[in-house]
């Protein structure tokens, strides 16, 4: 079930809910889990949707690509 997130959840909370996390109407790690996605491709998708609203776009890119070669390797073997 994906849990909706109010304005004032959402304002101010720096480790629960920073601004990069909050762009949407729902959090990355609320998709992740309802869509049970594990740990590499649930990062891979992390990096992706907040790589704009980071400074680093090319380096969180950078890391969903690495995710998503990491585990391509383990299902591979």
């Amino acid at each position: 079930m994906v849990r909706q997130r109010t304005t004032e959840m959402r304002k101010g909370n720096s480790v629960n809910h920073p601004p990069h996390y909050n762009t949407g109407k729902i959090e990355v790690i609320d998709a992740v889990e309802d869509w049970k996605l594990g740990f590499h491709c649930g990062n891979a998708v992390k990096y992706i949707a907040r790589a704009d609203h980071k400074d680093n776009k090319i380096e969180d890119i950078r890391k969903a690509i690495w995710y998503l070669q990491r585990y391509l390797t383990l299902i591979q073997q």
